[in-house]
């Protein structure tokens, strides 16, 4: 595959492009579909003020719901899809617009559900989930059941609904000032040379050999952040604030336990993963240390964390050898696993070269009554054989997730969603260390890996340590002022990083840039879901069919258990720490091998 030239989307291959005529044969489909979905509609009055009228009307409200959602699903996936493989296409990019407002007027229609049913009779609604028909809705009632305390009024949610936009406030100026109005100094080179700087050309900067190419791009950009301290100051704070708030309305103890609480998530489980990094900081420091000796630097600084520690090594493979390179490392997980692998290879569930106009990155979607699909922008790299094998790892969760569970169950919760993805991931390292003897590729596989661990693993717990930092202290009246947050940050990242590294200034203010303080605490599943995955892949590896077997029950398991209980079914048990700390394991073990490569 030529990966120098950028084809239009109608030059493309037609077998390396998705099949999308499988959830839609024609725009006219989709058409006959959105006016289906329409006229389905005004039917949503018919059930307002009776759902809990008896067992059968319930029955029926509850299919009649799920086949709105079904198709409005399946008629969004058709729209997003067709819109991404060319975003300059202005006729798909109406069909998205809408069918994202046709679906705004679907959730408004069924809005009415889980409010009426919590101001119903527990005790009438339970007798009701005995009935037969009824029985397969026992769990998402469960789950609403444990949310009917913390409901307030229906005319306090409906104030809270309604100032939503102006609560919000802060994170929507964030987001503008951040990517829209936030200019960096472009880099001069001493040749004279000039390079502009963007949030997107400073992670290719950093990897940059060119040591003052890194560290002027790092200043640069942290002088600009260092600019607006203030301002970022105000926008995290009040979106605290606004974290704080909602959980004390609703009568949560903090707003940790109100954001855990919604994925039905312990609060031990944070607290154990940043007790287990804690423990396992040392690692972190070797892998400082071992940084400073394989780049053969006389002292190490924070932008020097991301160039890889190895020369370059020719290290080329096309699409087609991914596929069998990959068909290869998920052996282990079976004959029916592998079969599913080949069906997205054949029938065109990968959509795989870049185009004009298409969506960057890569992605994994689809929906209940779809195929899974992926997006790539294939590069005949290693980055992106691991990008294929983690969009497959999503692929088949979805996948056998739909397959074994009713549509209510058919998704799965975002506390596990990134597992499947990076146990696949941690299968193919072990698979390409075993293919490939050659010292330097084997030095240059475990360097991508321990840059996943630290990136995944430690930093974003870095991160969760100081995002409850700052939700405890404002909630303990302390103000949150650009100079608090910047001691604090600085003095949380020299705990991390040790001893070795020399700071300076500008990482203090990397808090002003790192957009997941806004998410709520969401940032931590990064390192839980990755602990979780290499726990998995290495029973995978180790204890062979049987634990198979239990993976591929989690897999299936989609939403019909807590995220906590699908992980039990495959073995791990995030409530404590033991899946960080076998997980810090294999990154000292991995820290050695490279150390003793590194000598050769």
């Amino acid at each position: 595959m030529e990966n120098n030239l950028v084809l239009k989307r109608n030059e493309v291959p037609t077998e390396l492009t998705w099949d999308i005529s499988t959830v839609f044969r024609s725009v006219e489909d989709f058409e006959k579909s959105f006016k289906e979905i329409e006229g389905l509609l005004p039917k949503a009055q018919e059930y307002q003020t009776k759902l809990a009228s008896s067992a059968e009307f319930l029955f029926e409200a509850l299919t009649y719901r799920n086949e709105v959602l079904k198709k409005i699903e399946h008629l969004y996936t058709y729209s997003h899809l067709l819109s991404d493989q060319d975003t300059s296409n202005t006729d798909n990019q109406a069909l998205q617009s809408r069918a994202r407002t046709l679906y705004s007027k679907v959730a408004s229609a069924l809005s009415f559900f889980e409010t009426e049913l919590l101001e119903s009779d527990e005790n009438v609604l339970r007798e009701y989930l005995k009935k037969e028909e009824l029985k397969l809705y026992t769990h998402e009632f469960e789950l609403m059941f444990e949310r009917r305390k913390y409901i307030l009024s229906e005319k306090e949610e409906l104030l809270l609904a309604k100032a939503g936009d102006v609560l919000d406030g802060s994170s929507v100026t964030f987001s503008v000032l951040n990517n829209a109005d936030l200019k960096f100094k472009p880099i001069e080179t001493e040749s004279g040379e000039t390079y502009p700087l963007s949030h997107g050309r400073y992670g290719l900067y950093l990897e940059n050999k060119d040591r003052s190419i890194r560290e002027k791009a790092f200043k640069n950009v942290y002088a600009s952040y260092r600019d607006l301290k203030n301002t970022f100051a105000s926008t995290l704070s009040n979106t605290v604030k606004l974290h704080n708030l909602n959980a004390d309305v609703r009568g949560f103890s903090s707003a940790r336990a109100a954001a855990l609480f919604a994925n039905h998530i312990p609060e031990s489980v944070y607290d154990a993963l940043v007790e287990a990094i804690n423990q396992k900081l040392d690692l972190l420091h070797k892998y400082v240390d071992l940084r400073k000796q394989a780049l053969k630097l006389d002292e190490v600084r924070m932008y020097d964390l991301y160039v890889p520690m190895i020369e370059d090594v020719e290290f080329k493979f096309t699409y087609q050898e991914a596929q069998e390179i990959i068909l290869g490392a998920l052996s282990v997980l079976g004959d029916d696993y592998v079969s599913v692998l080949k069906k997205a290879f054949n029938e065109r569930w990968i959509d795989v070269m870049e185009n004009e106009g298409k969506r960057s990155g890569a992605y994994s979607s689809g929906c209940y009554t779809t195929n899974p699909f992926i997006l790539l922008n294939w590069q005949d790299n290693l980055d992106n054989v691991y990008t294929l094998a983690h969009e497959l790892g999503h692929s088949l969760h979805s996948y056998y997730s739909r397959l074994n569970q009713d549509y209510i169950y058919g998704s799965y919760s975002i506390f596990v969603a990134e597992v499947a993805s990076t146990t696949n991931e941690n299968l193919l390292t072990a698979y390409l260390l075993k293919k490939y003897t050659d010292p330097k590729i084997q030095a240059y596989i475990i360097n991508h890996y321990l840059d996943g661990v630290k990136g995944t693993v430690y930093r974003q717990t870095q991160f969760a340590e100081f995002e409850h930092f700052i939700h405890k202290s404002l909630q303990d009246g302390i103000a949150l002022t650009s100079d608090f947050l910047s001691e604090n940050y600085g003095n949380i990242n020299r705990k991390y990083y040790g001893t070795t590294m020399i700071y300076d200034d500008e990482i203090t203010y990397e808090w002003a840039r790192i957009p997941h303080f806004y998410y709520n605490y969401y940032v931590y599943q990064y390192a839980t879901g990755f602990s979780a995955a290499s726990a998995l892949s290495y029973k995978i590896l180790s204890e062979g069919e049987s634990a198979v077997k239990n993976y591929l029950k989690f897999l299936s398991a989609g939403s019909s258990v807590t995220p906590i209980d699908a992980l039990l079914i495959a073995g791990v048990d995030m409530r404590s720490n033991q899946a960080t700390l076998d997980a810090l394991k294999l990154f000292e073990l991995r820290l050695n091998e490279l150390e003793e490569l590194l000598k050769k």
